[in-house]
């Protein structure tokens, strides 16, 4: 669906992080209420989580389309186009999130990002707790994997392959090598 650079853009995925979020929270105080502190505490920890998961996803695609927001007063024929919710594979996993894709003619720029939400989509290995990828359509080797880890005092946003700090430095790399 496209995304109107002006205004806002759908969320449904937000509303269902919320309703998750409060189904969570409840399970926990019912543990509570029966005793299960164990259960109580992981839930609360599931739920802590989720949260650090959705803001550093929102980051992630807050920043992608700042930056092709901003370049898009250069280059009128860039495209935002926002899938929410979307699925893709990481390994064997099945990875739920949202996908922005900016295109530039035939080019295309997909940012896709997620975490496994449910045991039968999978784990989240090296201790991510959510993973993205920055691919470029028909240039292979541009493509970067990075996860979402727990660090000091935030989590970060690193490359899977060479564990270095993404910032939004390298975000607007990879939209520079879109409209070149």
């Amino acid at each position: 669906m496209p995304f109107d650079t002006f205004g806002a853009y759908p969320h449904p995925m937000v509303e269902l992080d919320e309703i998750w979020s409060q189904m969570l929270a409840s399970a926990a105080q019912s543990a509570t209420e029966a005793g299960r502190s164990d259960v109580a505490d992981f839930l609360r920890l599931k739920a802590s989580n989720d949260a650090i998961r959705s803001t550093g996803v929102k980051w992630l695609f807050d920043t992608v389309i700042e930056i092709a927001a901003n370049a898009n007063r250069s280059h009128t024929s860039l495209t935002i186009e926002r899938d929410d919710p979307h699925n893709f594979a990481h390994g064997n996993s099945n990875l739920v999130g949202t996908r922005v894709m900016v295109r530039h003619g035939v080019r295309c720029l997909s940012v896709e990002a997620g975490w496994t939400r449910t045991p039968s989509d999978g784990i989240m290995r090296g201790g991510a707790l959510a993973f993205a990828r920055v691919s470029h359509f028909g240039m292979p080797k541009m493509t970067t994997e990075l996860k979402l880890v727990a660090d000091d005092p935030t989590p970060k946003w690193r490359n899977a392959e060479t564990a270095e700090d993404v910032d939004s430095i390298e975000l607007r790399r990879h939209l520079e090598i879109l409209t070149t």
